[in-house]
């Protein structure tokens, strides 16, 4: 194996075990002893935590361009060992909300040290090809982000003990796998000092600036899609008197766009990123137009549908970041994925509040329609023709 299948082989697998704390909190939590405080209310608050440490993590991390001044491994590996002890304040007796909160807050806030810090090592290592790299690596994530639903389809239980010491050991080895076994990439450009206007400079820049947005008209729709599927799976279900299976179909939705992501990965090595990203975001865009019609047709076509729909809503993800890394000035490329990141998980929040919203306004059936404005002003900023290919 050479330098650069070894490192992408470890990049994956770091990735893909440090990525665990993220979710850990669907699985555990239920079993927690909360009282006064029902099992969906607690999850979607400890979710929401993580999200939040998230973006202020990117944000902090960007800020100090620390995956730009210092060796972006290094800065893996620590951010790793803090996520996996943080994590671990699950198992302290006498727990409460508050707790889990903070918790899952400071869990967030290190895996803006994993996550685009990972995609910044990659791009260290791939001048070009970096689009087939991230590809691998964002279909990890993918993977993660479904195991839960399957988890929950198959009714299988986990002592939220062994499980939260689990996660904090696999995100660790992940930790070491970059610490250790990943030195600085060839094509780092490493900055000396801090430098304050580093990310006014990023988007000064007219391309850079086109891939960031049509990222964030990505993030617009990826998340709400996602956590509301299982909603959208049950209201057809009812509609159409049927038996639906929702925690396995929503594994399979979600899931799939692992595949299309590492799928996505190989396809940009002959038609370039932008032009992946353009199609994916064009499926997508049509498909939440569309959906309205969807609770009319017989089960085999509702189905196949949101497959495609949920392999389409990913896989611009990989080519996006693939975009923003190349288009980004060499030494600010680890700030300009961290705050790329910040800002389009954000938005995850805003439009899922929206969506919510939404949903208690219309029939279920126009659920997801509202989500086309990520697709349309994400299409409309890749039209230009300033991205590089790559």
């Amino acid at each position: 194996m050479n330098t650069k299948s070894r490192v992408t082989f470890l990049i994956v697998i770091a990735q893909f075990l440090g990525t665990t704390l993220w979710f850990v909190g669907n699985i555990t939590i239920p079993q927690i002893p909360l009282p006064r405080l029902a099992d969906t209310v607690a999850i979607g608050n400890a979710l929401a935590a993580v999200q939040f440490g998230f973006i202020t993590g990117t944000l902090i991390f960007a800020f100090l361009a620390l995956a730009d001044r210092f060796s972006p491994s290094r800065l893996f590996f620590l951010s790793a060992l803090l996520g996996a002890l943080v994590n671990l304040i699950l198992l302290l007796p006498s727990i409460n909300m508050n707790i889990i909160l903070i918790s899952r807050f400071f869990t967030g806030f290190f895996l803006a040290g994993i996550y685009p810090v990972g995609m910044k090592i990659a791009s260290d290592y791939y001048e070009k090809g970096l689009g087939k790299v991230l590809g691998y690596l964002v279909g990890a994530l993918v993977l993660g982000t479904a195991l839960p639903h399957l988890l929950n389809s198959l009714g299988v239980a986990f002592n939220y003990k062994s499980i939260t010491v689990l996660t904090s050991v696999l995100a660790l080895i992940g930790g070491i796998l970059i610490g250790f076994g990943v030195p600085n990439g060839p094509y780092r450009s490493a900055q000396k000092k801090m430098q304050l206007w580093a990310i006014p400079r990023l988007f000064k820049v007219k391309s850079f600036r086109k891939a960031a947005m049509g990222y964030f008209g990505h993030m617009w729709e990826l998340y709400a899609f996602w956590g509301f599927i299982p909603v959208f799976l049950s209201h057809y279900s009812y509609a159409s008197d049927s038996v639906v299976n929702v925690p396995f179909w929503s594994f399979c939705i979600i899931a799939i766009g692992s595949l299309s992501c590492a799928f996505g990965g190989h396809l940009s090595l002959k038609l370039g990123s932008k032009t992946v990203a353009r199609i994916s975001l064009s499926i997508s865009g049509i498909c939440c137009l569309i959906s309205p019609l969807l609770f009319k047709t017989p089960f085999y076509i509702f189905i196949p549908f949101l497959l495609i729909w949920g392999a389409a809503v990913v896989s611009d993800s990989p080519q996006f970041s693939n975009l923003v890394a190349q288009n980004a000035l060499a030494e600010y490329r680890g700030t300009a994925l961290t705050i790329v990141n910040c800002i389009g998980f954000a938005l995850t929040i805003l439009s899922i509040q929206i969506l919510s919203q939404w949903a208690l306004q219309v029939d279920p059936q126009y659920l997801f329609i509202i989500l086309a404005v990520g697709p349309l002003l994400g299409g409309i900023s890749i039209l230009s023709k300033n991205h590089n290919k790559s």
